[in-house]
């Protein structure tokens, strides 16, 4: 699966890159014909507990399925995006072998 990293308002650090691709890596083990990730890293309200907003965008076989989730920091943000595109993957999955 290929991943493409957007950030808004700041740098990511090399750290965080590599932490997103581990993480979302993992979920080839529930679907793996994940054709692409799309991750958007914002940075907004500055000053606010949490301001840190990650959204993934997963394309898979005929549909899109899209994660979100505000943190304070972008690794907790990240680990929920992804616990939540898992249980989606799950589903995607369980309607692909009904039509099958």
């Amino acid at each position: 699966m290929k991943v493409h990293i957007e950030t808004v308002h700041f740098s990511a650090d090399q750290k965080l890159v590599d932490y997103i691709e581990k993480k979302l890596g993992k979920l080839d083990n529930f679907f793996d014909r994940i054709l692409d990730a799309r991750v958007s890293l914002k940075l907004e309200n500055a000053g606010q507990v949490k301001d840190k907003i990650v959204e993934v965008r997963l394309s898979v076989p005929g549909d899109l399925l899209v994660a979100k989730d505000t943190e304070q920091t972008f690794e907790a943000a990240v680990d929920k995006t992804a616990d939540a595109l898992k249980r989606q993957l799950i589903k995607y999955k369980e309607r692909m072998r009904e039509f099958i």
